[in-house]
């Protein structure tokens, strides 16, 4: 079962409405760089999450926390209603029918293969966006849906809505912030809990929070503060919200991480998310 319950993003804004909002900040890598006392501050130089490796790393550690399973490829078939206020949960990093994000996959989806199984679902998915409603949807939508992510197209469509909405943001803002593997692991898992956009309680939200308590690396700061004080601001806003109050995938994952200085997230890693342990070879 998800155990993702993602904030409804702003209004009835679709995910790419709000995607764009995600950085607030000019990107700090066209700023001067810092002087070379201040450089050492930072543990070691910019990761790159994207790398083949490295992005497999990040989806199973996500998908331990989403769906108490490290086989996150298992998830594109992935559909329910978690009662959390935000409709349907589906797919590989949870998309809602609530939030936007599920209806913006479907019309990418039907933009490439027209006749599939969820386009007659397209009306439904605008009328209930921002809402719990299965108005439309129901059992007939979730077989659509199973019978969907069986195709190589459906799960191709998954994966680039995943990039272009969470994944890519969150690397491109950590890289930008000097971050190595692990920060930019804490922001890909902190916008796939928190949304994009600016707000208190979004991934920027969060971001902005610890700013102002700690210098992030490209700023000249120590990206182990940094970080502690990126779990600080997140933390605050997941107790905000009962359904967010374990903080186990930031207490016994991330943070283990970082106390172990396992900033490019190298194998093996052990961690566990509500009380669940899991390896990586």
């Amino acid at each position: 079962m998800s155990k993702k319950l993602r904030p409804v993003l702003i209004g009835a804004l679709g995910a790419a409405s709000v995607a764009a909002l995600v950085i607030t900040t000019p990107a700090l890598s066209t700023a001067a760089p810092a002087p070379a006392a201040a450089q050492s501050a930072s543990v070691l130089a910019t990761g790159d999450l994207s790398v083949a490796a490295k992005k497999e790393i990040a989806m199973k550690l996500v998908s331990s926390a989403e769906n108490s399973s490290l086989d996150w490829k298992a998830q594109y078939k992935y559909i329910e209603d978690i009662g959390d206020g935000r409709g349907y949960t589906a797919g590989i990093i949870g998309f809602c029918s609530g939030t936007g994000d599920m209806l913006e996959l479907v019309e990418a989806y039907t933009n490439s293969v027209p006749n599939n199984p969820l386009a007659k679902y397209l009306p439904a998915l605008r009328k209930v966006n921002g809402t719990d409603s299965h108005s439309g949807l129901g059992s007939a939508f979730e077989s659509a849906w199973k019978q969907a992510a069986a195709t190589t197209a459906f799960q191709t469509a998954q994966n680039n809505e995943r990039d272009r909405v969470y994944f890519n943001p969150a690397v491109s803002q950590g890289k930008s912030d000097g971050l190595s593997n692990l920060g930019q692991f804490a922001y890909y898992d902190a916008i796939v809990m928190h949304g994009p956009g600016t707000d208190h309680s979004s991934f920027g939200g969060i971001r902005s929070a610890a700013m102002k308590k700690a210098k992030t690396p490209a700023q000249g700061g120590d990206e182990t503060a940094y970080l502690k004080a990126f779990f600080t601001a997140r933390k605050v806003v997941m107790n905000e919200e009962e359904a967010h109050s374990d903080t186990s995938r930031v207490d016994t994952e991330q943070l283990v991480f970082l106390n172990a200085g396992n900033f490019d997230l190298h194998t093996p890693l052990k961690w566990k998310v509500y009380g669940d342990s899991y390896t990586i070879n």
